[in-house]
């Protein structure tokens, strides 16, 4: 008990003392998480030693991150902003495609590696870009929810991706084990844009007495968004996906306006602990010795997504304020990049060095993603005033 206390009472006071710091800065707190997991984390202080342990409690995080996006979100009437969205990422993921090709073509990877590089500039990191709108007060603005939409069409692709990855070295694949995510994929598509034209869901008198009983709300809220991320699993999808539509069914049911105040507090700590796990997981003395090309590889990634997907909000006729703005949010490669990490090495299809490689690359795209923001604005706000009408972003 007084190791776990101890642990748990220096968590808390480093992530305090950092949030503190980025606070001044203005930085989202997601940042604080992942530093404190690398200061206690096996490589440094060694006040915990096993991430995987803290990552599968840290990913009901996720679910609770999910939920809560979905509560907030309003699914868009206007067709454009659903259309937009799948645009832009099938954008994204030919020009992530040609990318990895060029990597691949210059370094010598197989083709192996250089379809997982593709995966991993297809996925951005939903709970850093949702909270930075949130922060900046721009995620029900018509751009935060096309963003956002992105991010939600990319949920959806997660699926199938991973469903991919375990057969690719599998003599038993099964084209129909592939094809049924793409298919459930489709029917959720179709399922938020039903939702989409309802007002307001009424449901029985009888669940009105759940908002006078405090312990009834933190239990009811907790099956709906645990219980629906299990029956998205358990179908084929991800539990991240299953909670969001929760979020965005329940959103719309105002007997239930107490679930945000009940569940909060859960959120806030297991979404802690998930990236706190990601910071776990970044090795330092690897970083050391393969700085060069780890340290090169996440400058190759902020800048290739930034422009990438710059030029993607210019082609949907976004002006370049708001192209550049999405490029810099849309720069680090997500949490999801992790996990498909993760199975592709227990696949057999990257060998030990990339694993480790592309964690790092991924850890630290997540960790100076807001920095390039920053970077980026600073930038612009020094070119000449007439290039700076065009081009300027602002945070």
């Amino acid at each position: 008990m007084n190791e776990l206390l101890w642990s748990v009472c220096l968590l808390s006071l480093i992530t305090l003392g950092i949030i503190f710091l980025l606070k001044k800065f203005n930085q989202p707190y997601l940042i604080a998480y992942i530093i404190a997991g690398i200061v206690l984390g096996p490589y440094v202080l060694g006040v915990f030693t096993k991430p995987d342990e803290i990552e599968v409690v840290g990913e009901i995080g996720i679910l609770f991150l999910m939920f809560f996006l979905g509560m907030e979100i309003n699914v868009p009437d206007n067709r454009s902003l659903l259309i937009k969205p799948i645009i832009a990422q099938s954008l994204k993921i030919i020009l992530s495609m040609l990318c990895a090709l060029l990597v691949g073509y210059i370094t010598g990877l197989s083709s192996n590696s250089i379809l997982l590089i593709t995966i991993l500039f297809m996925f951005n990191s939903t709970a850093v870009v949702s909270e930075f709108l949130k922060k900046h007060h721009t995620l029900q603005t018509t751009f935060g929810i096309v963003i956002l939409n992105m991010l939600i069409f990319q949920d959806l692709l997660l699926a199938p991706v991973l469903t991919m990855l375990k057969a690719w070295n599998n003599e038993d694949f099964n084209v129909t084990s592939t094809l049924f995510p793409i298919l459930l994929c489709i029917a959720v598509f179709y399922v938020l844009k039903k939702v989409r034209t309802v007002q307001e869901i009424t449901l029985p008198k009888a669940f009105k007495a759940i908002e006078n009983d405090h312990d009834l709300q933190v239990f009811f809220g907790l099956l709906i968004c645990l219980g629906f991320g299990l029956l998205a699993e358990e179908i084929g999808l991800s539990a991240a996906l299953g909670s969001f539509i929760a979020g965005v069914v329940v959103g719309r049911v105002k007997v239930f306006n107490w679930l945000e105040h009940s569940l909060l507090p859960f959120k806030i700590f297991f979404v802690t602990l998930f990236f706190v796990s990601i910071g776990l997981r970044l090795d330092i003395q690897y970083l050391f010795s393969n700085y060069p090309v780890i340290l090169l590889g996440t400058l190759f990634v902020l800048v290739s997504n930034s422009v990438m997907s710059a030029l993607i909000f210019r082609f949907l006729k976004h002006n370049w304020k708001e192209s550049w703005y999405g490029g810099a949010l849309l720069s680090q490669t997500g949490e999801f990049g992790i996990l498909a990490l993760s199975v592709a090495y227990k696949a057999g299809i990257i060998e030990y060095g990339l694993y480790k490689e592309g964690l790092g690359i991924t850890c630290l795209s997540l960790l100076l993603s807001t920095v390039w923001i920053a970077i980026l604005n600073h930038i612009l706000k020094r070119l000449p005033a007439e290039k700076r009408d065009q081009f300027k972003i602002t945070t």
